[in-house]
């Protein structure tokens, strides 16, 4: 919320400066009109060309194009303020820092890398050759279709830990869910076992007070608010930790959609069933979560020195099954991972493409890919919900649905609910499973993460949980996507702003 008013109150200033200059430009320079509105222009030309230069996603850029063409002052302040320039934020170029300082602990099996070549898993070596992360084979992975049967098999494995708990969540919230955790963080701190915990500031900001880490510190919890809001911070306060992760010991890991929240476990949750996921990892693909973990922690607090103590040796405990590979995605990165992961994925499927998300704001990369999978007879289905959480949001989703339909592309409607599930599944081979939306805050935003899976035998139990979704949704037909002529316009303003706001 406090973000959202920050953005405002940008955009106020901005335009009381826009408007101002033109009045007394007017007032007092009138003479010299013309010669200053062929400056404006030529300004406003030079930076378009600047942006059209680096632009690598043109339908993100163009708002501040039109912007900038429009309101020349207005639109230069919102680039310079909203826009990307990370090199300016201490804790970012300390998150840069550490990933890459992490890269040497991160060393691949020659015998994978020659194994994923010699089969040409492309969408594997794409993962390897940018993020760096390795991909494993001994992994053992359990997926969970509802956030309530996540959640015993969280506690029963935090009872267990003996060294060390990593959590890393956007959103923390104190009820049924957060306190059945906390007990248990609270027993093991006071064994002596290294218990961190780091939260989104913008996530819990009306959940959590401003010194809860504070307070965990007198329970011996070390504790982390990410990015801590301030009117001082500039574009940052726009990079959100929207990661979920628990690491216990270096020998189990758990990610998904689900935050620690009572909703998430179908708790007072004020929008239907709350449809979510939940998967767990045993086996050497935990190492890439703990790499992640610590790059943001030491970013923070610069604490170890040498991170190889949380790393366990699986060493052949756990039988070969598919290849693992989980992932970060990161504002900071010269690639955007979260959107050519989906993109590879729905490039290569053949048979069948299934996708659960919360919201649909995409860009024209993402519609081509998804229309052409459709044209060329790949069964494309996407599940979203049939309860929004946040209706301008939905608004701008159901934009999205009459081209998408037109090529073919099916979409589902949660009827029980809101979906909160991020999910990728095709042709029974490959899956993503994570906390990646299919919207412009998480794939150029937010730091997220994804598990990346193929070959992998739980695959089977993803489809499961496809089938019984479809069951209880309403596959939209062609009067369902029409749309009248002011909502369409509606519509077309919402996608316009989407990647600014």
């Amino acid at each position: 919320m406090l973000n959202g008013i920050k953005r405002a109150i940008i955009v106020i200033l901005g335009l009381i400066l826009q408007f101002g200059f033109a009045i007394i430009i007017r007032l007092f320079f009138y003479k010299y009109l013309g010669i200053i509105n062929l400056f404006y222009s030529l300004i406003s030309i030079l930076i378009v060309l600047g942006i059209l230069k680096n632009s690598t996603r043109l339908s993100n850029d163009l708002p501040w194009i039109i912007l900038i063409l429009i309101f020349p002052i207005f639109g230069t302040i919102l680039l310079i303020t909203l826009g990307k320039n990370y090199s300016r934020n201490k804790l970012l170029r300390n998150i840069f820092k550490y990933e890459n300082e992490y890269k040497k602990y991160l060393n691949q099996e020659s015998k994978v890398v020659k194994e994923v070549q010699e089969k040409e898993l492309d969408n594997i070596q794409y993962l390897m050759n940018r993020t760096h992360h390795f991909v494993s084979t001994n992994n053992k992975i359990t997926y969970y279709d509802f956030g309530e049967k996540f959640y015993p098999e969280l506690l029963k494995e935090l009872k267990k830990a003996k060294k060390f708990i990593f959590l890393e969540y956007f959103i923390i919230n104190e009820g049924t869910m957060w306190n059945g955790i906390l007990d248990i963080l609270k027993e093991k701190a006071n064994e002596g076992i290294d218990v961190r915990i780091m939260y989104d500031d913008m996530g819990t900001i009306a959940l959590l007070s401003t010194n809860y880490a504070k307070k965990l510190a007198n329970f011996g919890i070390k504790c982390i608010s990410f990015n801590k809001l301030s009117p001082f911070r500039g574009i940052f306060m726009n990079n959100r930790d929207h990661r979920k992760m628990t690491i216990i010991d270096g020998k189990v890991a758990f990610s998904g959609g689900v935050n620690l929240s009572d909703e998430y476990i179908n708790i007072n949750s004020r929008f239907g069933i709350w449809k979510d996921n939940g998967i767990k990892i045993e086996g050497d693909a935990i190492w890439n979560m703990t790499i992640m973990f610590l790059s943001l922690w030491n970013a923070n607090i610069q604490e170890d020195t040498d991170i190889n103590k949380f790393r366990y040796s699986f060493a052949k405990t756990i039988k070969k099954d598919g290849y693992v590979i989980p992932y970060g995605v990161a504002p900071l990165h010269k690639d955007l991972i979260g959107e050519d992961v989906y993109i590879n994925m729905i490039n290569s499927a053949k048979k069948y493409l299934y996708i659960m998300t919360p919201y649909l704001i995409i860009d024209t990369d993402m519609i081509n890919a998804l229309c052409r999978a459709a044209k060329r007879g790949v069964d494309v289905r996407i599940i979203v919900p049939g309860i929004p959480d946040k209706k301008i949001v939905y608004t701008q989703t159901t934009s999205f649905f009459k081209v998408l339909y037109d090529s073919g592309v099916h979409i589902y409607k949660y009827t029980k609910g809101f979906v909160h599930s991020k999910i990728f599944l095709s042709d029974d081979m490959r899956s993503v499973v994570g906390t990646i939306n299919m919207d412009y805050r998480s794939l150029y935003l937010h730091f997220e993460n994804g598990i990346y899976m193929e070959q992998v035998s739980t695959l089977k139990d993803i489809r499961k949980d496809f089938e019984n979704t479809f069951k209880d949704c309403k596959k939209l037909d062609n009067e369902d996507v029409k749309t009248g002529f002011i909502k369409s316009i509606w519509q077309s303003i919402l996608r316009l702003f989407a990647p600014l706001f």
